[in-house]
């Protein structure tokens, strides 16, 4: 899910229109993303054959916080290692032998386990049982109030209820 602002013109008199645009996802290749602050990206997993009243597909939308990029080389042992950082996202087709991001004793691997691997069949994922695969990371500049122990960082993200109920559960208040 990708927001954007409508150019101006008719649609958009003051100038203050935008517009989500889904994408669909068909396979594991497909699904392989990057976080994206300027379209505020969010990825929504959808039932296609469950609908609420209103028409609407339920869904749970994975809306990402505070993250970053990783910054060790491309060619980095450590990268090569755990090339589940190269995207921030990414959905395989549920497999019970696929549990690890970086595959299985990535200590030891010379890289392309994990991820990398389990959509290399790039199977389909629609209609499919998914796992999500959210990626996160922190880029840490130390300050001098945290020498020698730095207290806390907060790192996470939101898996929200879409299009569950035809109205907010919370407006329930007796007259």
């Amino acid at each position: 899910m990708n927001s954007s602002a409508i150019p101006a013109g008719a649609n958009n008199p003051y100038l203050n229109g935008f517009v989500m645009r889904e994408t669909m996802f068909k396979t594991e290749r497909e699904a392989r993303r990057v976080m994206d602050m300027q379209t505020a990206r969010v990825w929504s997993v959808m039932n296609p054959s469950v609908k609420n009243s209103l028409g609407q597909n339920t869904s749970f939308i994975l809306v990402p916080g505070a993250n970053s990029l990783p910054y060790v080389a491309l060619d980095a042992p450590v990268r090569r290692r755990a090339q589940f950082i190269n995207n921030h996202f990414w959905a395989t087709r549920y497999n019970p032998n696929e549990i690890y991001a970086a595959g299985i004793y990535p200590n030891q691997s010379k890289g392309g386990g994990g991820l990398p691997q389990y959509v290399a069949d790039n199977q389909s994922l629609d209609n499919q049982d998914v796992v999500l695969w959210y990626t996160l990371g922190v880029t840490h500049i130390p300050r001098p109030e945290e020498w020698s122990v730095m207290p806390t960082t907060h790192v996470g993200f939101k898996l929200l209820p879409g299009a569950f109920f035809s109205r907010n559960p919370a407006l329930d208040v007796p007259r």
